[in-house]
């Protein structure tokens, strides 16, 4: 790939850092704040359930979900899963409460997770697509199948970008609740934002990556 791209595949080293940063950092954050209990004793969901209640939300179904840091609120299902709904910790119930802010989102209908709902699929066969047609463009030197990879890339990119404001505002709104409902006190409600940024740097570090990519693409495309 290296010799593709050019000096241009450089440009990546800086999102390859961000991003390696920020999986040790969410790990990380998230070991350190998973053995301590929050005071109240609540469980993530008992947490999440509590939120949801507040929001008047009760269509919503909270599963255990196989592996860990595989939380995530599927607004076309109404599922909330946790990793660790029965674990009272600090981590757990920052996550739980993160969820359950996407959950309010989808019941208020907040329009950048309804554009993030929408553009999944487009993404998804973007991003499986983007590398073959691009490669073969450059191969077979067909300019068009090159714009084509770029163009499917492009909608990869912006899911990226449009998860970066859902994924902020169900922190707000995960962060809002837990204080107003008296989930955590003060001090553990700055535990559970630490919990929180960590978790964000991972799609910062995914939306840099996909959008450094994306110019890689198209200064190689343009070489050619």
């Amino acid at each position: 790939m290296p010799l593709i791209f050019g000096p241009s595949f450089l440009i990546l080293v800086p999102a390859i850092i961000l991003a390696a940063y920020a999986q040790w950092k969410v790990r990380s954050t998230y070991a350190k704040y998973s053995t301590v209990s929050a005071l109240r004793r609540l469980t993530a969901r008992q947490a999440a359930e509590e939120i949801m209640s507040g929001a008047m939300i009760t269509d919503v179904t909270i599963e255990s979900s196989k592996r860990e840091l595989s939380d995530h609120y599927d607004p076309t299902k109404k599922i909330l899963s946790l990793s660790n709904p029965e674990a009272s910790s600090i981590a757990a119930i920052g996550v739980a409460a993160h969820e359950a802010g996407h959950a309010i989102q989808h019941a208020q209908g907040y329009a950048p997770l309804s554009l993030r709902t929408a553009i999944i699929p487009i993404a998804r066969f973007g991003s499986q697509l983007a590398f073959p047609l691009f490669f073969l463009g450059i191969f077979t030197r067909a300019p068009s199948l090159v714009t084509f990879g770029i163009i499917a890339f492009s909608a990869a990119v912006l899911f990226t970008l449009v998860t970066l404001p859902v994924e902020f505002d169900a922190s707000r709104r995960a962060i809002v609740a837990l204080r107003d409902r008296s989930i955590v006190n003060e001090e553990e409600l700055g535990s559970v934002k630490e919990v929180l940024f960590a978790a964000a740097l991972t799609y910062v570090a995914a939306a840099a990556m996909a959008a450094l990519q994306l110019v890689m693409l198209l200064s190689a495309g343009r070489r050619r």
